[in-house]
């Protein structure tokens, strides 16, 4: 039969059929509406920045993102265009016909995919009427002062006004998926529905609004949530409007997805329903062609942070910067939330056991999480300033030095190293020495902060006494502002401050999937992470021994507060315990990680979303056998046959083990052995297979 008569889409359990003999392939559009298309606010900017290629390569042109219209965005993000496709642009005329401004282009990112934006505040003069028509709707009231709420009632009216638009032209057949994203879009999705327009539609929430709040106010969560009075709580936090938005738009969807199980079990008490699908997050996996390429960055950027610590530590650097390991925590500033204030306090007991036992060993903590400043701290530039004013006297000397030691040796002659340094030089030196000298200990923190007083990390840094002392084993370091490689302090993007560390500590209590310790993953950097974060409950599930490939999970559901912090501080301080060798080893099972973490195989999720979609949509036209989704079977790494590369801290009381063991460990450890037994961990069971140059697939070509 002509692929232009009949749809087979299959995905890894289920197989779905179109019936219909007169729909074609190619009229099926589907769209995804997010408010961070092109719009850069959280992580599900990442989500569809990063899953876009792999939709566009299985959609091909039938694949469209909608987002608003922020001109400083679209500047340098998107490509205009014309729309290809003739009933999008004829819904797109009939809507700026009546004074709507709608813009439309490729979206400069991997995958190039379509980007249909609508500007806000062009369509503002219809607001009290669609508020209106959304109260007659959903019985839901939009408060006036609510900004955020209000822009999502414009964004939400003017894409249920295109879909019609756009369905209109197709005379009620089954042609459109609409993905809908969090509850700023889910507008859009309650007036489709109540207009009763041809499109199937998909919700996905990636966090729920009540969760993160409740979270946030230091409330016992996951051991309470059968007990919460949702309206009630939501009420008190004046957000029961965007809440009931939310509520609609789960109830209303054809297919409910979240991104994880952690928060499945959320949405089930807080939302009232279990999700149909659980679509893990996933990022685009680039392999480099030397298999050891990752480890060279690593130490080129541990190079440039090294840089960075000479400066900020001047007068005080009498710790060996081969010994000193650097750990960091980055995110959103919700200092609960994102594990801050448990981070701290394993810090502090990690500090006494380093001094206890005499380790050598010193650590670095950087926190990257964006507060509010007035500028760089005078000290931290000045640091900088005497870091580089000390290399430049150096060079200056050993350009001298040089200079005689080559004219002595040309006359046949051994230098005398008493005079090769005349009295000019030594007192350069002295001068340079004397510059060095601080009366002050190192700023714990980069740039002054507007309510330092205030700041809930620099008061627990007050309480527990981490002052940057001489003494202390470990340092701490707070960059209040997100890296760039174009600041004078620490020029380096967040990619390549990542490549520089040695560990990523995010001990989160309320993470709904955690893309920071992913990106760890990815790059070959071992990292914490907790069994209430997405990340870490998958990892749980599809490594047999995380710890081993450099996935450490705190246990913070089923243990205490104190501890699961005491568990934080024994992984810590284990992996203070490796050697080089150990940690070299570990990086290399932490990136071959990354395969699981490939939109190449966590896009299935989505795909069998869709399908799910269709079928229940139009049950007469798409049939789906069977409807359970699609399982990860064969996902499985198993844990490495050699000896763990980080030493137990149960066995070993002190960090003083031999060196036999060290050297029995080496000799267990086969790199190719292990690395081909995970790449057979990891086999798709369908692949999307290679495009021919300058051709794309329509929906429906992929095969088994």
């Amino acid at each position: 039969m002509p692929l232009g008569r009949s749809l087979s889409m299959t995905s890894l359990n289920g197989l779905l059929q179109c019936e219909d003999e007169d729909l074609p392939v190619e009229d099926l559009l589907l769209f995804e509406i997010s408010w961070e298309v092109t719009n850069k606010v959280g992580g599900i900017y990442t989500v569809i920045q990063t899953k876009a290629k792999t939709t566009a390569d299985e959609w091909g042109e039938n694949y469209f993102l909608i987002g608003p219209y922020f001109e400083q965005n679209v500047k340098t993000q998107v490509e205009f265009s014309e729309p290809p496709n003739s009933a999008v642009k004829k819904a797109m005329d009939t809507m700026k016909s009546q004074g709507c401004q709608v813009f439309f282009g490729r979206w400069l990112i991997e995958g190039s995919p379509y980007v249909l934006l609508f500007d806000i505040g062009s369509a503002a003069w219809n607001l009290d009427k669609w508020k209106g028509e959304f109260w007659e709707v959903s019985n839901i009231g939009i408060p006036f002062h609510d900004r955020e709420a209000n822009d999502a009632v414009i964004f939400g009216s003017l894409t249920a006004w295109f879909l019609k638009e756009l369905s209109c032209q197709f005379d009620g057949k089954p042609n459109i998926i609409a993905h809908f994203h969090e509850w700023q879009a889910g507008v859009g999705l309650i007036l489709s529905r109540s207009q009763k327009l041809p499109v199937a539609t998909i919700f996905t929430t990636h966090a729920t609004l009540l969760g993160r709040y409740l979270c946030a106010a230091s409330i016992d969560f996951y051991n309470n949530l059968d007990q919460f009075d949702i309206d009630k709580e939501a009420g008190e936090r004046q957000i029961y409007h965007r809440y009931c938005m939310e509520r609609a738009s789960v109830h209303c969807a054809h297919v409910f997805t979240t991104v994880s199980q952690i928060t499945a079990t959320e949405a089930e008490h807080m939302l009232k329903k279990s999700p149909d699908v659980v679509t893990p997050n996933g990022l685009n996996i680039k392999k480099f062609s030397a298999m050891h390429e990752f480890q060279n960055l690593h130490s080129m950027y541990k190079a440039r942070i090294q840089e960075f610590i000479r400066g900020h530590f001047y007068g005080h650097l009498d710790f060996d910067l081969d010994k000193t390991l650097f750990f960091f925590i980055a995110g959103r500033y919700e200092f609960s939330n994102k594990g801050a204030d448990m981070f701290l306090e394993a810090l502090s007991r990690l500090n006494f056991l380093l001094r206890v036992h005499k380790t050598d060993v010193t650590v670095v903590v950087f926190f990257i999480m964006p507060a509010k400043t007035n500028n760089f701290n005078v000290e931290t530039l000045k640091g900088q300033a005497v870091r580089k004013q000390l290399w430049d006297t150096a060079q200056s000397v050993k350009e001298k030095f040089g200079r005689k030691l080559y004219n002595s040796l040309l006359k046949g002659e051994i230098p005398d190293l008493n005079k090769i340094l005349d009295r000019d030089d030594i007192s350069i030196m002295k001068r340079a020495i004397f510059t060095t000298q601080r009366h002050t200990l190192p700023p714990v923190t980069t740039h002054n902060m507007i309510d330092d007083s205030n700041d809930p990390i620099l008061n627990t840094i007050r309480r527990i006494g981490l002052f940057n002392n001489r003494t202390d084993r470990v340092k701490v370091i707070l960059h209040p502002e997100f890296l760039s490689s174009t600041s004078p302090l620490l020029p380096l993007d967040y990619d390549e401050f990542v490549r520089g560390c040695h560990l990523g500590v995010f001990p989160s209590y309320y993470e709904p999937w955690g893309y920071t310790p992913a990106e760890c993953t990815v790059m070959g950097i071992p990292s914490v992470t907790t069994n209430l974060s997405g990340f870490g409950c998958f990892m749980q599930e599809h490594v047999a021994d995380p710890a081993a490939y450099g996935i450490y999970i705190v246990d913070r559901r089923f243990h205490s507060p104190d501890e699961s912090c005491n568990q934080l501080t024994q992984f810590l301080y284990g992996f203070c315990q490796q050697n080089r060798r150990q940690r070299i080893i570990q990086r290399n099972r932490t990136e071959r990680l990354s395969d699981l973490l490939d939109w190449k195989y966590l896009g299935r999720y989505y795909m069998h979303a869709r399908h799910l979609a269709l079928s229940r949509t139009f049950p007469d036209k798409f049939e789906m056998e069977p409807s359970a989704p699609p399982k990860t079977e064969g996902f499985r790494f198993p844990r490495p046959s050699s000896v763990p590369p980080s030493p137990s801290v149960s066995q070993h009381s002190s960090p003083h083990h031999s060196e036999a063991e060290d050297d029995d460990e080496d000799e267990r450890y086969d790199e190719d052995e292990e690395a081909e037994r995970d790449r057979q961990n990891i086999k798709s069971p369908f692949s999307l297979g290679a495009l021919p140059q300058g051709k794309k697939k329509q929906h429906g070509e992929y095969r088994n």
